[in-house]
């Protein structure tokens, strides 16, 4: 029911002569049918759900110059609507999208959805970002909740921080807790004088071969060699 009316809001904005997004964090399924995925949802839609509109394809796997094609008939208006995945996070102003629909939205952090909905509104018209969760969890339902209560991006960057986890300070892990612990990780005063001991102590010892820092040294050490595997 709630997919139908984000769909019945997408017809509306189109009939009022403007355009929308179809956001997917997925390409193609493979072998996770569980995930909506943008290849295989845009079949759907222009043959199913949308028969009477154009819809285009846009997705990372695509050369420059096929991106390139689609956006320029999307600003051309020869598509209604762009099926999407996050390619069009950045540097995409289409002021005649009003709406946008983003599935799968537990599956994007707060600053990424936000980063998102910044591609529509960028014209006269009232904008609406309609954001579909994969499943009915409230605990998830409860953080996407906090997109409707703000438009201040470093506040929900903020609060993708502390429910999210900032992940590893190096590695591949997008969010997550960090095995580096502090009490808070927007704690900026406690960043900025953890980095300004750091600094005086580096500059005094850059090898950490003082008898004092010796148990600093075992812990980078082993902090360094945990890394190491882990990418290898």
């Amino acid at each position: 029911l709630e997919r139908e009316r984000a769909y019945q809001l997408v017809r509306t904005h189109i009939e009022n002569k403007h355009q929308a997004f179809i956001v997917y964090p997925l390409i193609d399924q493979g072998d996770n049918d569980e995930v909506k995925a943008a290849v295989d949802d845009h079949e759907v839609l222009q043959k199913d759900i949308f028969p009477n509109l154009k819809v285009g394809l846009l997705h990372g796997k695509m050369t420059p110059d096929e991106k390139e094609s689609v956006m320029k008939a999307f600003r051309n208006q020869e598509f209604d609507i762009l099926v999407s995945t996050t390619v069009i996070e950045v540097g995409v102003d289409i002021p005649n999208a009003s709406v946008m629909m983003i599935e799968g939205a537990n599956r994007f952090g707060l600053a990424q959805l936000h980063q998102l909905r910044g591609r529509v509104g960028r014209g006269d018209e009232q904008s609406i970002c309609l954001l579909i969760p994969e499943t009915e969890d409230s605990l998830e339902n409860e953080r996407l909740k906090v997109m409707t209560e703000t438009n201040d991006g470093f506040v929900l960057a903020e609060k993708d921080l502390e429910q999210r986890g900032p992940g590893d300070f190096i590695g591949y892990r997008q969010s997550g807790f960090a095995d580096l612990r502090m009490a808070r990780i927007t704690d900026i005063r406690l960043i900025e004088l953890a980095r300004s001991v750091a600094e005086e102590l580096f500059t005094a010892d850059p090898m950490l071969s003082n008898p004092e820092n010796a148990l600093l040294l075992s812990k980078v050490s082993e902090f360094w060699h945990s890394e190491n595997s882990d990418m290898s």
